[in-house]
């Protein structure tokens, strides 16, 4: 018997060492795997784009060589173009600014890109592109916009996330002042310039408007959070009149950053310098919404410029005097060479953007 519990001593202190061992090696990898995923998180940092159009593609297709942690926020106050016609005859939220995202962030072929982007040119589809009457048909297939959205994302390959601010049919509306209200997207800009008049104040439709869950977890969670760069009135401030949307914002302890314009719009932002811009979204959101404001300084050709300025466009450019109005907000302004010219137009450099975006990211986490 003693021989037996001395031989069941031995095993035990034999497995106590082995379970030490384990123990140590597991606690090792542990450690090991947490900093492998430090160290991916900061190679990948979590950047949320908030915004619309053009300007809010461009920028991710640049931003996707950076990081592969991207969420798309994308305005679904669109009523104009193919999209509104979508939205009008099928009730679906508008597909295109979100049909644009998710080719920008997608890896599939040229071609397929090609036929995504095709528009119709003649018969009852002229103007509709193929990428647009796809998503509505996952829509329909799904019978529901998110899911489909996620569907083409899966099939497209896409580096990160890309959401609707939310899935309520909503619409801009617009106090000019001039003392007229407007109501539409597309139909905003138009009568600005047609009354030569500026926008004062915008709203959604209608109150209470609620943010899709997604959004609002991205927000929560991100590394960095960006506006624009986009069209001010239409593509960029729409998101943050959605509720929750500027709350999630302020709470986050992320850097808020906004991509300024390269040029004014017609009907949206005449006469506005880089201040002006900020200031608006100020206006709409509160204080405390900006951390940094990102400023083009590189001076157009006088050819390009001069394109541009025959409808009413002026560079965004910025000066000592906004310098010191951004300063006593509190507000830092990273100056770079951001211009891109591709077929005739002008347009943000996206990855020039994406490197002042990750350099805002690495010092904010060295402070």
């Amino acid at each position: 018997m003693d021989y037996l519990n001395n031989i069941i001593g031995i095993i035990g202190w034999i497995a106590l060492g082995a379970a030490i061992v384990l123990y140590i090696k597991a606690r090792k990898a542990k450690i090991e795997n947490q900093i492998r995923e430090r160290e991916l998180e900061e190679r990948n940092p979590k950047v949320v784009v908030i915004g619309g159009g053009t300007g809010q593609s461009v920028f991710l297709r640049g931003l996707k060589y950076y990081t592969n942690n991207i969420t798309a926020v994308v305005t679904v106050a669109d009523d104009g173009g193919g999209s509104g016609v979508l939205r009008e005859d099928l009730g679906m939220l508008p597909p295109g600014d979100i049909r644009n995202c998710l080719l920008a962030l997608a890896n599939i072929e040229p071609t397929m890109n090609e036929v995504m982007q095709y528009r119709f040119e003649e018969g009852g589809l002229k103007g509709q592109s193929f990428g647009n009457l796809f998503l509505a048909a996952m829509t329909g297939l799904y019978g529901n916009f998110e899911t489909a959205v996620s569907k083409l994302g899966e099939i497209f390959a896409i580096t990160g996330k890309v959401y609707p601010v939310t899935l309520e049919d909503v619409n801009l509306v617009a106090e000019l002042e001039n003392g007229k209200v407007v109501e539409g997207e597309s139909a905003i800009p138009k009568v600005c310039k047609s009354d030569k008049t500026n926008i004062k104040r915008l709203r959604l439709d209608h109150p209470n408007i609620k943010p899709l869950k997604e959004v609002i977890y991205a927000i929560n969670n991100a590394d960095i959070i960006v506006m624009g760069p986009g069209s001010l009135y239409t593509s960029v401030i729409p998101n943050l009149l959605v509720d929750g949307v500027v709350d999630a914002i302020k709470n986050s302890d992320a850097p808020k950053v906004y991509v300024g314009n390269v040029m004014t719009q017609p009907g949206e932002t005449e006469n506005y310098n880089l201040f002006d811009h900020a200031n608006a979204i100020i206006d709409h959101a509160g204080e405390n919404i900006l951390d940094y404001v990102i400023a083009n300084k590189e001076i157009l050709q006088e050819d390009v410029f001069m394109r541009y300025n025959k409808d009413g466009a002026e560079q965004v450019l910025l000066d000592n005097h906004q310098k010191k109005s951004f300063d006593k907000l509190g507000i830092k302004v990273i100056e770079a060479d951001l211009i891109e010219i591709k077929n005739n137009y002008i347009r943000h450099d996206a990855k020039g953007v994406s490197k002042v975006i990750m350099q805002i990211v690495s010092e904010e986490r060295n402070m």
